[in-house]
């Protein structure tokens, strides 16, 4: 069986993948689309190898922050994972919805090869090439690049119901927002009391200005405060609030794109969690 576990961060996706790899002898993939990159660790609360308890885990560390890693690149490389260990229980977790959607449904893409460098178009006719692609497009007309991106952009087409593989669970962990967003804010404490700052200032100091680290929350906010545009308190409690913002997205995502079964956390005893999750998953499959 393939075993999805999803939900906001900060719920304990990583603890029960873990508990449920042991007891289902399975494998752990990666559906987060921060964790596949090297070196960042503490800002996308990472799994240790202590953590890992031996459990073969996959596309984690796969990329350099300086590389672009795309939803197109991971559904190739889960989907060679899929077929390669088919005949073993398999567990994705993440809180990147579009990666396990783009692994387990029909979620095509477009052929990567019909890009163009459009070197003989002017602005103007990039820019009325945009609106007609989308009329609601926000590009500036000077922004040549990004008109390229845009008109380059590859179209998906997925039908939402057609799941690819058999005996598919998606499990979803959930607290009420208020308790979510005190361990949201507990853990973003704890990022920086493991050394978040140091970190980011690494990749900072190289001058890497990456996708990646200019996208990911912790480390945009950081390197803003590295650049002096603001204060570090006002860096934490940026990270605070995008992280408490993406968790309300996750939330919304998952319920609207697939059919999760959601589980509330028992944080007091996180064994009474397990032992739900496994009792559902063995009616499932009995």
């Amino acid at each position: 069986m393939i075993i999805c576990i999803c939900g906001p961060t900060a719920v304990g996706k990583t603890k029960l993948s873990i508990q449920l790899a042991k007891k289902y002898n399975a494998i752990i993939i990666n559906a987060d689309a921060m964790q596949v990159y090297k070196g960042l660790d503490i800002g996308t609360a990472k799994i240790t190898e202590k953590e890992k308890e031996n459990v073969k885990h996959f596309l984690f560390d796969i990329k350099s922050v300086e590389e672009n890693y795309t939803v197109y690149d991971y559904q190739k490389d889960v989907r060679n994972l899929l077929d390669k260990y088919r005949n073993q229980n398999i567990i994705l977790v993440g809180g990147t919805g579009l990666y396990m959607k783009s692994a387990l449904y029909d979620y095509r893409f477009a052929d990567e090869k019909d890009s163009q460098n459009f070197s003989e178009y002017s602005n103007q006719e990039l820019y009325d090439m945009c609106l007609k692609k989308d009329k609601n497009m926000n590009i500036h007309i000077n922004n040549r690049k990004r008109m390229i991106r845009f008109l380059n952009k590859k179209e998906v087409s997925f039908n939402k119901d057609h799941l690819l593989y058999d005996n598919v669970y998606f499990i979803g962990l959930t607290t009420n927002r208020e308790l979510l967003y005190q361990k949201i804010n507990k853990r973003v404490d704890q990022m920086f009391e493991e050394g978040l700052i140091n970190e980011v200032k690494r990749f900072y100091d190289l001058n890497i200005r990456s996708k990646a680290l200019l996208t990911a929350i912790g480390y945009k906010e950081l390197y803003q405060y590295f650049d002096k545009k603001i204060s570090l308190e006002e860096a934490k409690e940026l990270i605070k609030k995008k992280s408490r913002n993406y968790a309300k997205r996750q939330y919304t995502w998952f319920n609207n794109q697939m059919s999760v079964v959601w589980f509330n956390v028992d944080f007091n005893d996180f064994s009474n969690t397990e032992n739900e999750v496994i009792a559902y998953l063995e009616k499932s499959n009995s």
